[in-house]
């Protein structure tokens, strides 16, 4: 039996799945902090936008560890072609959509 086998025979063996229920409540309340920041506060532009980015790429972060597993897969390469991978579409989503805005208006 190789390792992907095994990791699938004890997932499934498992009992409740509390790390998705942990990553998604961190993710509820970092995507509620990121709007009472925005709306509920009246602080400075750019200050608004850096502490949104920031709960945005933490939010990445758990999700990438919690929901996507990153770290469960059996080579590192594959790991880090995924990450980059993740990278590349959220700046392309980012990019595209400043894009379209910038021209659109």
């Amino acid at each position: 039996m190789d390792e992907n086998q095994k990791q699938m025979s004890e997932r499934m063996g498992a009992g409740f799945p509390w790390k998705q229920v942990i990553g998604l409540l961190l993710s509820l309340a970092l995507t509620f902090l990121a709007l009472w920041i925005a709306v509920g506060l009246s602080l400075p532009v750019p200050v608004t936008l850096t502490i949104i980015v920031g709960l945005a790429i933490f939010q990445a972060f758990i999700q990438l560890f919690l929901f996507m597993h990153v770290t469960e897969g059996t080579e590192p390469v594959h790991q880090l072609i995924g990450i980059l991978f993740g990278i590349y579409v959220a700046f392309a989503i980012v990019g595209g959509t400043l894009w379209i805005l910038a021209y659109a208006l």
